[in-house]
C-alpha cells in the first residue's frame, strides 16, 4: 500500500485532531510519537501522522525535529507532506511555524505552499486574511493572553511575514469561491487562504492536490483524501475500551480548559488544583496527587489550569517557561502511577500537557478510537503493558461538558 499523505504535527493534539480527520475521510490512518528511527514501520496506512512536541521549543530545535519527521516520511514513499499546526496560528516573531516552512520547502526543493489554520467547526474562520474566533478577531480573544504564545495580531500575512523571508500573501475568499483557486496558488511564496465554511476547506485541499508541501490546520485535510481516490466508507473495527478507573488531567489555561474544569467540578468530580510555585517548592507532591485519586469517591480531576492573573503570578515568580515545565513534569510523572493503580481511562487537557503525559507513559503508536467533539477523539495504546483509553484534548477545543460526557462513549 502506498503512503499517500506524511504528515508532521507540531503538538500531539494536533496530531490526534488531524488523524481524525483523515480516518473520517476514509484513509487508513497511522499517528506515532516522536520522529520514526525505522520508515519501514510505517507501512501499511494511506497516512502517516508524525506528532512531535515542537510548538514552542526554540525554533532551530523545531526546525530539526521537523526535517527529521519529513526525511523518514519521504523515506517512507510519502507523496505529498502536510505540517500541521494548531488553528489559532500559535506562534511568536520568531516561529516556530514560519521557520518549519522554510526548512521543508527547502527540502523538497519547492517554492510555494499554502498556509490555512481554519477550522469552522471549532469557528476559526479566515476571512481578508485575518483569523476570526467565534465573531472575535484572534487578537481580542482569550488567545491574546496565551502564557507562551500570546496572539496579538490577527492579520496572518503579517504575523507570517515576521517569521520567514519568503514572499507571503493573501488568496482571498473571491478566489476561493470564484474559481480562480488554483491559478492563485501557483505563484511562488507562501499564500494565506481565506476560508469560512467547510466547503471552502473542501476546496482548498482539492486544489493543492499539486503541491508537495501543504499547511494548515487539521480541517483543510477534509478535502485531501478524496485527491487519491479515497472515499468516505463505514467506521473500522475499534479496539475493545479498556476497563479500569476515569481520570482527568488538565494543564492547559485556556478559556475553554477553564469552563471544563468548572463543569466538571459542578457535575461532582472530585478536584485538585495544582500550584507551580508550590510543585516548586516542594509543597505540593506527585506522591500527594495520586493519593487524593486513590481516595476520591468520584472522578479525579487534577487541573493546573487557572485565569491569565493566577498564571502571570506564577510566571512571575518562576518564569514563563519553568511554570509551565513543572506543571509538564509534574504530570508526566504521575500519569504512569495512575495508569499502574488502574487508571487505564485518561482524558488530558492542553498540547503542552498531553505531549508531557505521552512521554511519561512511553506511548509511541495510538489508534483512533470515537470522536468525543470536533477534532478529539478517543485513542488506544498500550502504556506499560496496559491497554489504556486516553484523550488528548487541545486546550481551546471541545464542548463544556465534554469531561462529563465523554466515559459514555467507552461503554
Amino acid at each position: 500500500m502506498p503512503l499517500r499523505l506524511g504528515a508532521i504535527a507540531d503538538d500531539l493534539t494536533g496530531a490526534t485532531d488531524l488523524a481524525l480527520m483523515l480516518a473520517r475521510g476514509g484513509m487508513r490512518v497511522k499517528q506515532v510519537v516522536g520522529v520514526p528511527a525505522d520508515p519501514a514501520a510505517l507501512a501499511g496506512a494511506d497516512a502517516v501522522v508524525v506528532s512531535l512536541k515542537s510548538r514552542t521549543i526554540p525554533a532551530a530545535a523545531a526546525v530539526e525535529q521537523s526535517l527529521g519527521a519529513a526525511r523518514a516520511l519521504l523515506a517512507a514513499g510519502a507523496e505529498q507532506l502536510f505540517f500541521k499546526y494548531c488553528s489559532t496560528f500559535d506562534s511568536t516573531d520568531e516561529g516556530n511555524i514560519g521557520p518549519v516552512i522554510d526548512a521543508l520547502l527547502d527540502l523538497l526543493h519547492e517554492d510555494r505552499t499554502l498556509a490555512c489554520p481554519a477550522f469552522p467547526t471549532n469557528k476559526r474562520t479566515i476571512y481578508q486574511g485575518h483569523l476570526f474566533v467565534g465573531d472575535q478577531l484572534l487578537s481580542a480573544s482569550p488567545m491574546k493572553d496565551h502564557p507562551l504564545t500570546p496572539m496579538r495580531d490577527a492579520n496572518l500575512v503579517q504575523v507570517l511575514g515576521r517569521q520567514t523571508e519568503r514572499a507571503v500573501r493573501l488568496v482571498d475568499i473571491g478566489a476561493v469561491r470564484g474559481g480562480a483557486l488554483t491559478a492563485a496558488l501557483d505563484a511562488p511564496g507562501i499564500a494565506i487562504v481565506d476560508a469560512l465554511d467547510d466547503a471552502d476547506l473542501v476546496a482548498i485541499g482539492r486544489a493543492a492536490a499539486g503541491m508537495a508541501l501543504i499547511t494548515g490546520g487539521s480541517g483543510i485535510a477534509m478535502g485531501l483524501p478524496a485527491n487519491w481516490g479515497i472515499a468516505p466508507g463505514a467506521d473500522s473495527a475499534r479496539a475493545a475500551a479498556p476497563g479500569g478507573r476515569p481520570a482527568v488531567l488538565a494543564g492547559s489555561c485556556s478559556a475553554a480548559t477553564r469552563q471544563q474544569v468548572q463543569s466538571a467540578v459542578g457535575a461532582g468530580f472530585s478536584g485538585l488544583q495544582l500550584d507551580p510555585v508550590a510543585i516548586a517548592e516542594g509543597r505540593q507532591s506527585v506522591s500527594d496527587a495520586l493519593q487524593f485519586a486513590l481516595a476520591a469517591s468520584t472522578t479525579p480531576l487534577i487541573y493546573a489550569s487557572a485565569a491569565p492573573e493566577a498564571v502571570a503570578r506564577s510566571q512571575d515568580a518562576l518564569g514563563r517557561e519553568q511554570a509551565g515545565a513543572v506543571v509538564e513534569s509534574f504530570l508526566s510523572e504521575l500519569a504512569p502511577l495512575l495508569v499502574q493503580h488502574g487508571f487505564c481511562r485518561l482524558i488530558v487537557a492542553g498540547g503542552e500537557t498531553s505531549g508531557a503525559v505521552v512521554a511519561g507513559l512511553g506511548l509511541t503508536e495510538l489508534d483512533i478510537g470515537p470522536e468525543i467533539d470536533p477534532g478529539v477523539p478517543w485513542m488506544y495504546a498500550s502504556a506499560q503493558g496496559s491497554p489504556i483509553a486516553i484523550a488528548l484534548k487541545s486546550g481551546n477545543f471541545g464542548a463544556e461538558n465534554m469531561f462529563v460526557k465523554a466515559w459514555d462513549l467507552l461503554q
